[in-house]
């Protein structure tokens, strides 16, 4: 794929993020389809595009960390994409749905990293070393595609599905949680829809950020120190809608909530 077929790529899943409307995945108007390589080049170059547009990068996300999703999907690795300070909404605040297509919401366990984190060959145990901090989060993914199909390269190229991610609740040292055990129960309007653990992200959630090492190897990228890392959806995505509050209560970690309009 030429720069130009990529650049032309990037400005599509921008454009149709800042309208909110949705476009076809681009495995479907991309003569041949996309390889993967090419996905994260269309990922990175969408990237560089807001970063010049002024936004700023706040951290990094794993996606597809489910065992069950990454079976679903025929892969065995997970993807990877970014967050910029426009997705950020601190808790208890809202999110317009009017700026958003079709926003599904999933807590997930974020880590900050207190030393940078280099592949390849990254471990848990090197993964978790270079934790300073764990803190719960809520993404909001919301794919630019039509009726939210995709395959993985239009996923990957499409930043993950990034939207928002809500930030709160309380900051915990490593050695303070058992994370694969760590439990979530997801709340909406008042009622328990989702239920999960730790474990749910790949056995154990420190393995995500590894992985992510592992990734960003292959580009010659590290996880420099102070980076916020999502490390996927602990339970499945959940449809909202204006007029839904959410709640996301963490053992040990506090709760989060979000109300959509």
């Amino acid at each position: 794929m030429t720069p130009a077929k990529i650049a032309e790529h990037a400005q599509r899943l921008e454009s149709a993020a800042l309208e909110c409307r949705a476009v076809p995945q681009l495995s479907a108007v991309e003569p041949g389809g996309l390889s993967l390589a090419e996905a994260y080049e269309v990922q990175w170059a969408l990237r560089r595009r807001r970063l010049a547009a002024g936004a700023r990068l706040t951290g990094l996300k794993m996606g597809l960390t489910s065992r069950a999703k990454m079976k679903q999907m025929g892969v065995e690795t997970p993807i990877y994409g970014f967050l910029l300070d426009e997705y950020c909404v601190p808790a208890d605040f809202e999110v317009s749905t009017s700026r958003l297509i079709h926003p599904r919401i999933e807590p997930e366990i974020a880590f900050v990293t207190r030393s940078s984190l280099q592949g390849p060959g990254c471990t848990i145990a090197s993964a978790l070393a270079a934790v300073d901090f764990v803190v719960p989060a809520i993404e909001v993914i919301d794919s630019r595609y039509r009726d939210f199909k995709f395959d993985l390269p239009s996923v990957v190229a499409d930043n993950a599905s990034s939207a928002r991610y809500i930030v709160g609740g309380c900051a915990r040292r490593v050695d303070e949680l058992d994370l694969r055990t760590l439990g979530v129960v997801v709340e909406k309007n008042g009622e328990g829809v989702a239920f999960g653990a730790g474990a749910a992200v790949l056995g154990h959630p420190a393995l995500s950020l590894a992985l992510l090492a592992n990734l960003l190897a292959e580009r010659e990228q590290t996880i420099p120190a102070g980076t916020y890392v999502m490390t996927g959806g602990i339970t499945e995505a959940i449809g909202a809608k204006a007029g839904d509050h959410f709640a996301a209560r963490f053992q040990t970690l506090g709760s989060l909530s979000v109300r959509f309009t």
